[in-house]
């Protein structure tokens, strides 16, 4: 029996979260910045330990905060990836009321906490920008070069196998 699961990725406009989302589905990297209207969805299956893991991935239009996205769109979800831009504090600074909401709204859900566009940054400034994030993250990532982009859903996938 496949599991299957429904994970959102979501977070402010222009961090990142088409360019991870077409990443891990397709291997792909635009540098064109379309902004996404509504929802993306599309399905990838990952093997974990000869189980298969089917992950439903929606791709939500960015939102200053996250109580303007319809909660329709979350409902049913296991996971949330919630994306932050590395090179643009701003969007991290309505991190802790974001994952407080989204934790209010999906209680069970896991939520993974990603700062990506790392290759924007050299190491310096990558450590920096961490030492000032209010909450740690589950992952750094660059969806221009692929980047710990199949690290991140499969430890996702992972955490749903865990008995």
């Amino acid at each position: 029996m496949m599991t299957s699961k429904k994970i959102i990725l979501t977070g402010s406009f222009g961090v990142g979260k088409t360019s991870i989302f077409n990443q891990f589905m397709f291997q792909k990297f635009s540098d064109k910045y379309l902004t996404t209207i509504g929802v993306k969805v599309n399905k990838k299956v990952v093997n974990i330990n000869n189980e298969d893991v089917s992950l439903l991935v929606w791709d939500i239009a960015g939102e200053v905060t996250q109580d303007k996205v319809p909660t329709s769109y979350f409902l049913g979800a296991s996971g949330i990836i919630y994306v932050i831009d590395l090179s643009r504090p701003t969007t991290f600074e309505k991190l802790e009321s974001d994952i407080t909401y989204l934790k209010k709204l999906l209680p069970g859900a896991i939520v993974k906490l990603v700062g990506n566009k790392k290759d924007l940054l050299s190491e310096e400034e990558l450590e920096e920008t961490i030492k000032v994030i209010s909450k740690p993250l589950d992952s750094v990532t660059s969806a221009k070069t692929g980047e710990n982009i199949e690290e991140l859903f499969i430890s996702l996938a992972e955490s749903y196998l865990v008995k």
